[in-house]
């Protein structure tokens, strides 16, 4: 049996669904950023209620460091309310993110096959998982060692007293940006299954990947050569981990296996 003939058989073997039109993925795209916001807002109204515990938790690592003459300041009137509104938020975000991510790859549905449909759910959890544990390495590893390296500057005539907006900035900045890096094995995995990407063109283009890695690690952790490994580190292990991903769930693997049945059968 040729390969196109196998095709057929596995088309057949799928209930046909009508394709979408441009009007109707504008009205699922707006239904699911509406469920998005609703799931934040939820998020954020199950967190609020534990804000000055969530905002001690998020300045932890910066006052462990900071000298004991020093101490966080406001500028402006509404700053410390609206700080924890934010970190609120934030928070509402992460704990929503199961939800969130969920809506995400529903959107993304229509266009995958209906074997591939059913692991929604359990995708939709690794992303959740994978945006957690990149924001928890930035907290628990990161965040210690930046502020350190910054708190070095300090003498007796420079003594530091961040800003509250200043340092919610920076530290939500790190958090979403070590969040969206630890997605990276799954978004290969997607690129992999629509067959963009190839796991052998991972690997040609490895050494690039890597020098991406680096760039963007300085551009977004603190000028100091421990938190750019800290963050480049795990974004080469992530890739290798996508270039894995790609070969067992790419669409080469199914070009792997149509050849090898070809050369069974001559």
């Amino acid at each position: 049996m040729s390969s196109e003939d196998m095709d057929n058989i596995e088309e057949a073997a799928e209930p046909e669904e009508e394709a979408m039109s441009f009007t109707e993925h504008l009205e699922d795209l707006r239904k699911r950023l509406f469920r998005i916001v609703i799931g934040a807002f939820v998020g954020f109204l199950a967190c609020y209620g534990f804000k000055e515990y969530l905002f001690g938790l998020l300045m932890k690592p910066l006052l462990e460091v900071l000298p004991p003459e020093s101490t966080m300041i406001f500028t402006s009137l509404p700053e410390a309310f609206f700080t924890y509104l934010k970190v609120s938020f934030v928070a509402g975000i992460f704990l929503a993110s199961p939800y969130i991510f969920y809506q995400i790859w529903k959107f993304v549905g229509p266009g995958l096959y209906d074997t591939e449909k059913k692991f929604i759910i359990p995708i939709a959890l690794f992303s959740a998982l994978f945006f957690v544990s990149g924001a928890l390495f930035g907290y628990f590893i990161v965040f210690p060692l930046g502020f350190n390296f910054f708190m070095g500057y300090a003498t007796e005539m420079i003594q530091p007293m961040p800003s509250l907006r200043e340092y919610l900035s920076f530290s939500i900045k790190l958090l979403f940006a070590f969040g969206l890096a630890f997605e990276l094995p799954l978004f290969i995995f997607f690129l992999a299954r629509l067959g963009i990407v190839t796991s052998k063109g991972l690997r040609k283009h490895r050494k690039y990947a890597i020098l991406l890695a680096f760039v963007a690690s300085a551009l977004l952790t603190p000028p100091d050569i421990i938190s750019q490994v800290l963050m480049s580190g795990p974004l080469v292990v992530l890739y290798e981990l996508g270039i894995l991903v790609a070969y067992i769930w790419g669409k080469e693997k199914k070009a792997r296996a149509e050849k090898d049945n070809d050369d069974e059968q001559q």
